[in-house]
């Protein structure tokens, strides 16, 4: 079914069942869109449960744990906007524009939601997020539709893996990764299927999201430019390339007039959280130090995701259509060949989703009992990560 035929689907559909002569059923009852936000909620149900277990075991608030670290900018920024007081750089002493490092969509958002009667503002962040969580979960069955065509299967395994990925947990804190992956799943769609107003203002608005949208923009800059070079859809695939970089341009635009500095952006990250291009230098240190050295069996587990995923960047170059690889191995990248937070790289690659898809068309194509076994093994051990990087290991996000 089309994005198009499943919104103006009717909404009532009739079936015959045994000793009745007709009983309503409503379309969105039987939608595989529906079947995706619903394992999608599921899994995530699991992550929180697990994460609470933990979090209770370490005497830990388990909406600390979901507001934690950067949940707290963000709150502060709904509420306050960027000219909250009392922030500081990486060395602890004052800087005012350390807010200008986060974008401005989610919080905006938040406080969106927040102005609606007995909202919370934190129940506001994990609402959006939630949100997002699930348009994400029905742009990964669409894609998985494109890449295994005639089947759900692949789809909604690609739900899975995703919801249960290491670090997903952040899916559901008041965080951006699940925003930023709807709006970046929605521009491959809309890139995959030619609809070019979709890929541009999906791209447009993850640019208003977070710093990882340079290579979405330059996955549909490319594909909107060589549909307008080929006469295929001409004036809306220009119209996709002039909107795809406006979101992030005008935000680093905004940074850099405040602060005097054209890289005024790259210079609060440098000052606030020492996060800067090194050409994947420090990634190769932490990558040599844990795996030949004595480091903590968690940031071995860490260089475990970051080597999986080089390799399923790797495998995703020869058995998917050049966008989602392009934008696979984009987002391994610039994650691996950026330096600051090293322990933070599994909740930097969640995003990078195209990377589960040769797992989950491997799966799709096993017994119905070895699929499911195998997406609930990785499932469980996603969850136990997440959990852990929040109860025991306090610097992986």
């Amino acid at each position: 079914m089309t994005a198009t035929a499943f919104l103006t689907a009717p909404a009532i559909a009739t079936v015959s069942v045994p000793k009745a002569t007709h009983v309503a059923v409503p379309r969105w009852a039987r939608s595989t869109y529906l079947r995706a936000v619903v394992l999608y909620l599921a899994v995530r149900a699991l992550g929180i449960g697990v994460l609470a277990v933990m979090a209770s075991r370490a005497h830990l608030p388990l909406l600390d744990r979901l507001t934690a670290w950067d949940g707290q900018w963000y709150l502060n920024l709904a509420q306050a906007g960027y000219g909250m007081t009392g922030t500081i750089d990486a060395t602890g002493k004052p800087f005012a524009d350390a807010p200008m490092a986060f974008f401005p969509l989610y919080p905006s958002l938040i406080s969106l939601v927040h102005n609606l009667p007995g909202v919370s503002l934190t129940a506001a962040g994990i609402v959006v997020s939630t949100l997002a969580g699930t348009a994400a979960a029905c742009a990964l069955l669409r894609i998985g539709r494109l890449v295994s065509p005639g089947s759900t299967r692949t789809g909604l395994i690609l739900v899975a893996l995703w919801a249960g990925a290491p670090m997903a947990i952040t899916e559901s804190m008041v965080y951006t990764e699940a925003l930023f992956t709807a709006l970046a799943a929605w521009a491959l769609v809309g890139v995959l299927e030619r609809n070019w107003y979709l890929a541009g203002a999906a791209c447009l608005f993850a640019g208003l999201t977070r710093s990882t949208a340079v290579v979405i923009i330059a996955v549909v800059l490319i594909a909107a430019l060589i549909a307008f070079y080929r006469d295929l859809a001409r004036w809306p695939a220009l119209a996709a390339a002039v909107a795809a970089p406006l979101g992030l341009v005008a935000y680093w635009g905004s940074v850099a007039i405040r602060t005097g500095s054209l890289t005024g952006w790259q210079d609060i990250e440098m000052r606030g959280w020492n996060t800067r291009w090194d050409f994947g230098r420090e990634a190769w240190l932490f990558i040599k130090g844990n795996l030949f050295g004595d480091g903590p069996t968690f940031e071995v587990v860490v260089v475990a995701v970051v080597l999986g995923a080089i390799v399923l960047a790797g495998l995703s170059v020869r058995r998917l259509p050049w966008p989602l690889a392009a934008y696979a191995v984009g987002v391994v990248l610039l994650v691996v060949g950026t330096a600051g937070l090293p322990f933070a790289k599994s909740r930097f690659l969640l995003p990078d989703f195209p990377l589960l898809i040769p797992i989950a068309i491997g799966l799709a194509k096993c017994r119905t009992s070895t699929a499911m076994w195998a997406t609930v093994a990785f499932v469980l051990a996603g969850s136990w990560f997440s959990a852990y990087s929040l109860t025991v290991w306090r610097y992986a996000i």
